[in-house]
């Protein structure tokens, strides 16, 4: 059994951190960021001071606007939402895979890994002033396992076969099997109010039980966020609110900083990133413990990509070693392995497996015979997500693959990508 240790706090430098969370997938090769390549912000006190403030609204320029139908993914905006609106029963630490408390005060995990229970903070209210209870927790659970939102851990919360409520703030959790992944489950779920699930769905009404809480939402123009009074740590959110302008395009982004317009953005490219953070009253947000990985994801069961000899061919011709200099500037480093260095499962022999080696690459091609032109699916509008893609794109022309560029929404592009419905190969972030 846990016991519960001092709960972190939702201060300015958190927001911060919120506000830049990337998408997910299936790495098969690509870069890892050290920094965030994507983020700037504006110091909102004095430089180099992390003691928070009291009061203030923070204004910030988020690259995508929220999609309603992608609440359960960790995709675009709507992590700033989840992150700033909603809790989870537990929560890892920063730097260590450790579960803490969170809206689950303590655990018990049973001995044939078949079972949890929980005991649940009492006091908690969502932002409709209706208390936080037990059957929320199954609710929220359910709806999560639901195929429709296609959550990545979906097929661990199928597993979840059973819901034992001892009281409004106790319940346990029944697997189908044991699961080693459930306090991975327990950190990504954030707990919903089942009775506003339809409103939910159509971007109407989030309603959560987090610091702050969505009073109003423009699509494709802004998020508002306002404190939230009865939230169940005393004196906490520092904030008054978050206004949060759906900014697509990097260089107004990267204007309304320089003016003051916005404290911070999640869509900056890198040599403008780094340039700004030269200049007094700019700082590039670090997300240690959080790197952002660029990949180049495959379709293996279409052809010509069901030939493992063709998937070798595409790593031997990425040139990752350009990817990090030209385009990251620096701020990250190749791999061939889904984990960053800080992971316990990175094996630096094996992230050596695969670099730039066009006769590999050409002799693998030239052994497989024609393989056509291979459909390359990439989001818009990032220029810098564009300037990958076509950098990939003369790679592998290099080596005798031709690829033809699909740009594609962002929404849809998400879409395929949870959907397993990519054609050939895709371009994405995985975090």
């Amino acid at each position: 059994m846990t016991t519960p240790p001092a709960f972190g706090t939702t201060t300015r430098r958190t927001l911060l951190q919120a506000a830049a969370v990337g998408g997910a997938g299936t790495a098969l090769l690509g870069a890892a960021g050290c920094e965030s390549a994507v983020s700037q912000a504006r110091e909102l006190g004095k430089s180099g001071s992390n003691q928070p403030r009291r009061g203030g609204r923070l204004a910030a320029g988020l690259a995508q606007d929220v999609i309603p139908a992608n609440f359960f993914t960790n995709t675009s905006s709507i992590t700033v939402i989840i992150g700033l609106a909603y809790e989870s029963l537990t929560r890892y630490r920063n730097d260590k895979i450790i579960p803490q408390p969170r809206l689950a005060t303590h655990w018990q995990l049973a001995s044939d890994g078949k079972s949890i229970k929980l005991w649940l903070r009492k006091g908690v209210k969502f932002h409709n002033g209706r208390e936080f209870t037990a059957p929320d927790v199954r609710a929220s659970i359910r709806t999560y396992a639901a195929a429709k939102w296609n959550g990545q851990l979906r097929s661990t919360a199928a597993a979840v076969t059973g819901f034992e409520l001892h009281d409004d703030h106790t319940i346990t959790l029944r697997f189908g099997h044991p699961l080693a992944n459930i306090f991975d489950l327990l950190d990504t779920v954030p707990i919903i109010d089942i009775d506003s699930l339809d409103q939910l769905a159509t971007g109407e009404a989030f309603i959560g039980t987090g610091p702050l809480k969505v009073t109003k939402w423009l699509p494709n123009t802004s998020i508002t966020f306002d404190r939230f009074d009865d939230y169940w740590q005393p004196e906490r959110p520092y904030l008054d609110g978050v206004d949060a302008r759906i900014m697509k395009d990097a260089k107004a982004s990267l204007s309304a900083l320089r003016s003051g317009q916005i404290d911070l953005s999640n869509n900056v490219g890198n040599l403008d990133l780094l340039n700004l953070s030269k200049r007094g009253g700019f700082r590039a947000v670090r997300f240690d413990g959080a790197e952002l990985q660029l990949y180049v994801g495959a379709n293996v069961t279409a052809k010509p990509l069901d030939d493992l000899r063709v998937r070798q061919a595409i790593a031997y011709a990425l040139d990752r070693e350009r990817i990090v200099s030209d385009v990251l500037r620096g701020a990250g480093y190749p791999i061939n392995v889904p984990w960053p260095k800080y992971s316990p499962a990175y094996d630096e022999q094996r992230n050596r497996t695969y670099r730039r080696d066009l006769d590999k690459a050409r002799e693998l091609i030239k052994d497989v015979g024609s393989i056509g032109t291979i459909p390359f699916n990439y989001s818009t509008p990032s220029p810098e997500v564009a300037a990958l893609a076509t950098i990939v794109q003369s790679n592998l022309a290099d080596a005798g693959i031709d690829v033809e560029l699909i740009p594609t929404e962002t929404a849809q592009h998400t879409k395929l990508l949870i959907g397993a419905k990519f054609p050939g190969l895709w371009f994405n972030y995985h975090s």
